[in-house]
């Protein structure tokens, strides 16, 4: 069977086609190699001059690698947008196998746009709302949190009344009324050094509306996203450090805290990149200006 280790050094664009047919992906050809490439899958290959005219550009064995990788992956997903996950979570997590210029086409893939770009918001209003609502939250109080995050997947900033009507919802699913009225409770989750409060939870969700608006007005640059990349290697460096911990402490939501799987970090990259993106976006729009 063709596998990673049947791949030893560079190749051309040809040599890509071969390695996916050896594979077993007989549909795999140039062209839809081109096209990878400019969705950010696989990188553009670099070229090779001869002291006597040029020769063909060569793919590095980490990209041939790389492509067996997404040819397994793609049978799992249902869109080339979901696929990008793959070289997102190897460019965060990992050094030497995706370069940054390819890390920013496939975030664009991943966000999309229009449909694809809404479809993201609800994705993560779905499952914050999983995280923080409440059992006896309302159906109703449920459907209108998912309806107006996901609402924010169009890029618009969000206004003071937004910001307000967005406030109310987090209460109603995270504070319902027949439980926290009458006695006056704030309700915060998770460990007492970083409570999941409302007031966090609407910052959480203006992070994301700020990392989605940022990329589909084209820009989430290099510098921008190899910041969020620093800023998400160090917050994951010190979340492994105190999982234990942090898993002692959470109660409910203990299971939070457990040690991402190879899998989900590549099902999760696309999410942990806004979320740390939007961040840190945030962070710069509230930080005082320098003199």
């Amino acid at each position: 069977m063709y596998t990673w280790e049947s791949i030893t050094g560079p190749g051309s664009i040809d040599d890509l086609v071969a390695d996916a047919h050896a594979a077993g992906h007989p549909d795999m050809n140039v062209r839809r190699v081109h096209d990878w490439i400019a969705k950010g899958l696989l990188d553009q290959p670099q070229l090779r001059t001869r002291h006597r005219g040029s020769d063909k550009a060569e793919h590095s064995a980490s990209q041939r690698r790389l492509l067996l990788l997404l040819l397994d992956k793609r049978q799992q997903v249902a869109h080339l947008s979901a696929l990008a996950q793959v070289p997102l979570a190897m460019w965060l997590w990992w050094d030497g196998y995706v370069p940054t210029r390819q890390a920013q086409r496939a975030w664009t893939t991943w966000v999309g746009r229009g449909r694809r770009s809404q479809e993201v918001a609800r994705e993560g209003a779905a499952g914050l709302l999983e995280q923080v609502g409440h059992q006896l939250a309302t159906p109703t109080a449920r459907a209108r949190f998912v309806r107006i995050i996901g609402e924010l997947g169009n890029g618009k900033a969000l206004t003071v009344r937004g910001r307000a009507e967005l406030l109310d919802a987090v209460r109603d699913v995270m504070e319902p009324d027949t439980v926290f009225a009458a006695s006056g409770l704030v309700r915060a989750l998770g460990p007492a050094q970083t409570p999941m409060t409302v007031e966090s939870v609407v910052n959480h969700v203006e992070a994301l509306s700020i990392a989605l608006g940022r990329t589909l007005d084209g820009k989430a640059d290099a510098a921008l996203l190899e910041r969020a990349r620093a800023v998400h290697r160090a917050s994951m460096t010190d979340y492994l450090a105190q999982r234990g911990d942090l898993a002692a402490e959470a109660g409910e939501l203990a299971g939070l805290f457990g040690e991402p799987t190879l899998q989900e970090r590549f099902d999760q990259a696309g999410k942990q990149l806004l979320l740390v993106l939007g961040m840190e976006l945030l962070h710069r729009r509230t930080r005082p200006h320098s003199r």
